[in-house]
């Protein structure tokens, strides 16, 4: 497969700083890590390209080289077969021979990045004890259940320790092997004359897959993994409280570790769905409810809905449109605090239609008892409508 730009596998543009490419370096590698990804070939390819962009464009003298020549000046085998004074590739620069010779060690350093304990880099000890990866999923609740807390039982695919083979990968009763070739580190160097001179590098050892031990009897449960993934039952228990959109974290309930590291977490990412009656805003609960004319002018005590059920409420006479009342300590519980939130009540007006012909006269015949003061919103409006045709402010 052709190789591709350096660069572009990055994600970055030539001439990126060196902070440029180390942050675009730890995003890729995070993002196809095989540890994030089991069982994804396509990743695997990516995360191998990603560390060997890195491996140039984070050394001063291979990215200088690689800005000039290309691959020519990084890799010894790409262009293959252009001898010294061909018409292609990289013959008419034989002079650069010698210019770099004295061993080159290309290394890998995606250890002084993430610590060693992500990668298994070359100065790892590549059957030292790992942590699992995490394990996200996404649960949907109704609106009450996040109000009042719920208990919840979600069944995952994680990664278990092999019960055959106790994590060793190894049949039971044999054991693994110190890898002959690499000496249990899972790197060998590899040295090679190349038209600059001879260069070291720094590879996974392919004997051990970089494991630094081979296993000549597998285990038949697991092949030879040491893990294997089984169906779990979880159960979460959901706050009240709890809002759209939060994640619950499970400590030690992802996926299991290798050479007997600690498990990874279980992260339930919380989707609440809507109400047909109730709102949220924060920790307060919104309600609109219908008031009839007579019950805003005159006052009534009516149903109010709450989250802890149906309670009784009094209207005031001459209660507008549009009002909000507050009825404190019916919202929903704080999370962090004692206590709950308030419900708001906004009221709003239902004008009456289809009135027949004895309703209208009568609404009419009301209507007619009114005065001034009976509206008194009304009233300043057309005083103040009254003084802006007259001239006066």
């Amino acid at each position: 497969m052709e190789k591709r730009d350096y660069y572009e596998v990055l994600g970055l543009q030539k001439g990126a700083s060196d902070a440029e490419i180390k942050k675009a370096y730890r995003q890729m590698a995070k993002k196809y890590h095989p540890d994030l990804n089991p069982d994804n070939p396509e990743a695997e390819a990516k995360f191998k390209e990603v560390n060997e962009a890195n491996d140039v464009l984070s050394d001063p003298d291979k990215k200088a080289r690689y800005d000039q020549f290309g691959f020519a000046g990084v890799d010894p085998s790409y262009g293959a077969g252009a001898g010294s004074g061909g018409s292609g590739g990289f013959g008419g620069f034989g002079g650069f021979s010698g210019g770099f010779s004295g061993g080159v060690d290309l290394g890998d350093i995606f250890d002084n990045i993430f610590g060693g304990g992500f990668s298994g880099g070359s100065r790892s000890n590549p059957n030292a004890p790992r942590r699992g990866s995490d394990i996200v999923v996404s649960l949907s609740i109704g609106f009450m259940e996040a109000c009042k807390g719920i208990t919840h039982d979600i069944e995952i695919n994680r990664v278990e320790t092999c019960e055959e083979c106790g994590g060793s990968g190894a049949k039971k009763g044999t054991t693994a092997k110190t890898c002959p070739d690499c000496r249990g580190t899972g790197k060998v160097n590899v040295r090679q004359q190349t038209m600059f001179g001879m260069m070291q590098t720094t590879k996974t050892c392919g004997k051990c897959g970089g494991k630094g031990k081979v296993i000549d009897t597998p285990c038949p449960a697991c092949g030879g993994n040491g893990v294997s993934q089984k169906k779990t039952t979880i159960t979460v228990n959901i706050p009240a409280g709890i809002n759209d959109g939060q994640t619950i974290r499970l400590a030690g309930k992802g996926n299991a570790g290798t050479n007997g590291g600690s498990r990874g977490d279980l992260k339930v990412r919380i989707s609440v769905r809507p109400d047909k009656v109730f709102e949220r805003d924060g920790d307060n609960i919104l309600v609109e409810v219908p008031l009839t004319y007579t019950q805003a002018a005159l006052g009534a005590e009516i149903d109010i809905p709450t989250i802890d059920g149906s309670m009784k409420f009094t209207i005031p006479a001459g209660t507008q449109p549009g009002k909000v009342f507050t009825i404190k300590g019916k919202g929903v519980q704080h999370c962090q605090r004692n206590g709950r939130g308030d419900q708001l009540v906004s009221v709003f007006v239902e004008v009456p239609t289809n009135l027949n012909k004895k309703q209208k006269e009568a609404l009419q015949a009301f209507e007619d008892t009114l005065e001034g003061k009976n509206y008194s919103k009304r009233t300043s409006f057309f005083d103040k409508i009254k003084d802006l045709f007259n001239g006066e402010q």
